[in-house]
């Protein structure tokens, strides 16, 4: 597989609607809006895997069964797009500085067999109108909160924007 270095390899999740979105209801899309003020999405070399993980790149103290030590990262979710349909990997991508939350497992358990995937050894189950709340909903119940300085320099770059 040729490699693309000119990809740009954190994006908002609005620009992850608009590069993926195509197909994507709207009722998708607006669930996936929802996590825009405090996500960002990472991606390596294959475009069209990205780990959700949270703005302000909080870290925690990695878990016992973890292989590392220290401080890491939460991953919340690993979005796969393969011809225009969005799926939910079984697993994140881990590293020395990131970890897979806990949640990660519950949704994809939560999800229906049907339409599941494997992709380079990930699997992947489909998410479409009849799970996108509970995937999104599930997400948000253990996402943090974004800080009040975070959001008082989002508000200081849109009314910078708006003149």
């Amino acid at each position: 597989m040729k490699k693309n270095y000119n990809i740009k390899k954190t994006i908002s999740m609005k620009q992850f609607v608009l590069e993926f979105g195509n197909t994507f209801s709207n009722h998708m899309k607006d669930r996936l809006l929802e996590l825009e003020l405090g996500s960002v999405l990472i991606r390596k070399e294959e475009t069209y895997r990205l780990n959700l993980k949270h703005v302000e790149h909080i870290k925690y103290d990695a878990s016992a069964q973890d292989s590392g030590k220290g401080q890491k990262e939460n991953v919340y979710g690993q979005f796969i797009v393969i011809e225009e349909i969005l799926y939910y990997a079984e697993n994140c991508t881990e590293s020395n500085q990131v970890m897979q939350a806990p949640v990660v497992s519950k949704i994809y358990k939560g999800l229906s067999d049907e339409g599941i995937i494997s992709v380079e050894g990930v699997n992947a189950k489909k998410i479409d109108d009849s799970n996108i709340d509970f995937v999104i909903d599930s997400i948000l119940a253990v996402f943090p909160e974004v800080s009040k300085e975070y959001l008082k320099i989002v508000k200081g770059m849109l009314s910078l924007s708006r003149k």
